[in-house]
């Protein structure tokens, strides 16, 4: 894929058909959803795989359009603008863990689970943190054993999107004695799996109607050729989250970009002192800022799905992106609620919930500050030990 940013005439059919289903599916919906924290129903599962929306970037081979990151990014963006849950799932589908096993999952391991994700039937669901164990990934004590030809689990998974709901577990975890990354890989685990329990649903600000819960392995065992990393392969495994924090990033373009919209709206029909508010120069300065917030965001989103195109992306161009885009959508929407007034600070208006979960997404996937913290070691060409001597 070239590096201009100009989407295809493809492309652009694509987010129209997506814009035209979170409009007139998803938008009517949401807003329910949301105050009910419902997840989202079976039947919209299987919609999401008709249009072909779950398989955007997974291979040909499986039953997946085999299309560039850009094109699942625009789906994603449509969706979120208005159905976070919605989004959520074609998010997990094609910049998720799945994306594990079509760069590094054996070729069964593909076979079997690729095909259902596309056909809506199942989903793959990441396990990484755990209650000692945030942004500090390499302190997870999660282990897994090798005992004849299966692998004993034991441990805790915390902040689980899709936890207790989704069909399998990518789960990172320790697969030898050795310090730190060396010894982390990763290991499919299946949904019933025996002596696999779940924690209660989180009662999350945001993000409601994704599912959240902790995983619970005692002595759970799974199949040896469930392993999809081996000890070591932890940078492997990073490789790959690269897309998915470009979802990430794309998820919070999306709320910027909402409450740009909305804004811009309501200050031309809202009136006062006899005129409508956009008339006034701190709306006007307001509004702008918001703009160049947002398109600032989605540039730099462009930059780096569009080199990556069907490959991985640039870790440094990522981490720029999902910096600047997780801020941009917290500043965003703060500054749509106050242009909406006490209209914003309702439920009606829908911008309370878009803040709400813009802070959900600049804390998933890794924080802005730990982004920071990755920009810096590229930037000085160094990696920075956070740890004490």
């Amino acid at each position: 894929m070239s590096d201009s940013f100009t989407l295809t005439p493809e492309q652009e059919a694509l987010r129209s058909l997506a814009r035209e289903v979170a409009q007139d599916i998803y938008a009517p919906k949401a807003a329910e959803w949301d105050l009910n924290r419902t997840f989202l129903p079976e039947e919209e599962f299987t919609r999401l795989a008709e249009l072909g929306f779950l398989g955007i970037c997974l291979p040909e081979e499986y039953g997946g359009a085999g299309a560039p990151l850009m094109d699942a990014l625009i789906v994603i963006e449509e969706l979120a603008k208005e159905c976070r849950p919605a989004a959520f799932q074609v998010f997990e589908a094609n910049v998720g863990p799945v994306r594990v096993l079509e760069f590094y999952g054996t070729g069964e391991q593909r076979a079997s689970i690729i095909p259902q994700v596309v056909a809506g039937e199942t989903s793959v669901a990441i396990g990484i943190s755990e209650p000692d164990a945030g942004s500090a990934a390499t302190d997870m004590r999660t282990s897994a054993r090798l005992d004849g030809d299966e692998y004993v689990i034991n441990g805790t998974k915390r902040w689980i999107s899709g936890g207790g709901h989704a069909g399998h577990y990518l789960l990172y975890c320790r697969l030898d004695q050795q310090p730190g990354a060396k010894a982390i890989g990763a290991i499919l685990v299946p949904s019933d799996a025996p002596g696999l329990s779940y924690g209660a649903q989180e009662k999350l600000m945001g993000f409601r109607g994704i599912p959240s819960a902790d995983l619970i392995f005692e002595d759970v065992r799974v199949p040896a050729e469930n392993l999809v990393i081996p000890a070591g392969g932890f940078k492997h495994l990073f490789g790959v989250f690269a897309i998915e924090r470009m979802g990430n990033a794309t998820m919070s373009l999306a709320l910027g970009q909402a409450a740009l919209d909305r804004t811009i709206a309501y200050t031309k029909e809202r009136m006062q002192f006899g005129r409508s508010i956009n008339e006034f120069q701190n709306v006007q300065q307001t509004v702008a800022d918001m703009a160049i917030q947002v398109e600032a965001a989605r540039m730099l989103i462009m930059r780096a799905a569009t080199k990556a195109g069907k490959g991985l992306p640039d870790t440094y161009e990522v981490s720029v992106a999902k910096c600047y885009a997780n801020e941009m959508a917290k500043r965003v929407t703060d500054l749509a609620m106050q242009m909406h007034g006490g209209n914003g600070y309702t439920e009606e208006y829908g911008i309370e919930r878009m803040h709400r979960d813009s802070h959900g997404w600049a804390i998933a996937g890794g924080t802005p500050a730990m982004q920071r913290m990755r920009i810096a070691s590229e930037v000085y060409g160094q990696a920075f030990n956070q740890r004490p001597n």
